[in-house]
């Protein structure tokens, strides 16, 4: 059983992008922990703000910028705030791909096409760690073979043109992984896989969880594996978390319309085929056209007229680590 005190605590996070149309608020005050070897499922459909919010931990967030919040990374005793850290800092370099490491959605852009697959990881492992050429080119070839690369030895000079985009993908996996670290962030990783690798990628990761006491982040469309790997779920909708909690609860007890929304959408077995799939209605706003109020109004089969489009609706607690941001639970007098 492994420790449950924070790795990771975000706090009221806000990173938004200035651009000559005006300033986009992609992550409005995000908040989440997660405990070392635990599994946070962060899910909502596109441009609800997770990779943002990932990419903000690891200081890539450019060109955005964070302009509020705290981000505390606990390091053998010590508190970091990596949204105090300049991105470019000595400090925030030794963190990156070491102590915590993200495994990017789309592969050709993480990918360098003039440098072969191992060269690639090898870097990485001699960056950050003291061993010679020779041995990290073993550990290259050894967590190549593990996300289930053919061949290992022989893919190892590879360039990144050679192979398809699952197995550039499973590279992506291999590199994040190579240096065991202790918070992984993995951004819709099985994606491009079908589905029996996708089941090996998520075996890995939970393999490499039990050895090591690794905490992940994971982002994802498919409610299926939120279900099957989750300990805790934030669900994420125009930058803010709607709704947190344990998987279970957020599965069995839905507080947010949205969540309810998101899990009415998928697909059951023994439907017949005349049964519609549920879907929501709308589209997720522009960014430039935040609705006020609940950002969620505009599409909520539970609006209500003259509250939910003119109050933001606080967090609402209903236990340790589980809260909502829905004015179905609060009171008139109580919301200013």
């Amino acid at each position: 059983m492994h420790d449950t005190t924070p790795l990771i605590e975000v706090n009221g996070l806000q990173t938004q992008f200035f651009t000559d149309e005006g300033v986009v608020r992609s992550v409005e005050g995000v908040d989440f922990t997660i405990p070392a070897g635990k599994t946070l499922c962060v899910v909502g459909e596109s441009g609800s703000g997770k990779s943002v919010t990932a990419r903000s931990i690891l200081r890539i967030e450019n060109p955005g910028r964070i302009v509020g919040g705290e981000i505390l990374y606990h390091k053998d005793g010590e508190v970091i705030d990596l949204a105090r850290i300049g991105p470019k800092t000595r400090q925030i370099r030794q963190i990156r791909g070491r102590d915590i490491a993200m495994i990017f959605q789309e592969p050709m852009s993480a990918l360098s096409p003039v440098h072969t697959i191992g060269d690639q990881i090898v870097e990485a492992l001699t960056l950050h760690f003291p061993i010679s050429k020779d041995e990290a080119k073993r550990r290259a070839i050894e967590v190549l073979g593990r996300v289930g690369i053919p061949k290992a030895a022989d893919r190892f000079g590879a360039y990144t043109f050679e192979l398809s985009g699952g197995m550039r993908q499973r590279v992506c996996i291999a590199m994040a992984l190579s240096c065991e670290p202790r918070l992984l962030i993995a951004d819709e990783p099985t994606t491009a896989l079908d589905v029996t690798t996708q089941a090996n990628i998520l075996d890995l990761i939970a393999d490499l969880q039990k050895e090591t006491g690794m905490a992940v982040m994971f982002i994802t469309h498919d409610l299926g594996v939120v279900a099957e790997i989750a300990d805790e779920v934030a669900v994420m909708y125009l930058g803010q978390v709607m709704e947190r909690g344990d998987v279970d609860s957020i599965f069995h007890d839905p507080k947010h319309p949205y969540t309810r929304a998101l899990l009415d959408s998928i697909p059951r077995l023994g439907q017949r085929g005349a049964h519609r799939l549920a879907s929501i209605r709308g589209m997720v706003p522009h960014p430039f056209d935040r609705p006020s109020g609940c950002p969620f109004h505009t599409r909520c089969d539970s609006y209500m007229p003259g509250r939910c489009n003119r109050i933001d609706p606080p967090a609402v607690s209903f236990g340790p680590g589980r809260e909502a941001k829905c004015l179905l639970h609060t009171k008139e007098e109580g919301v200013a």
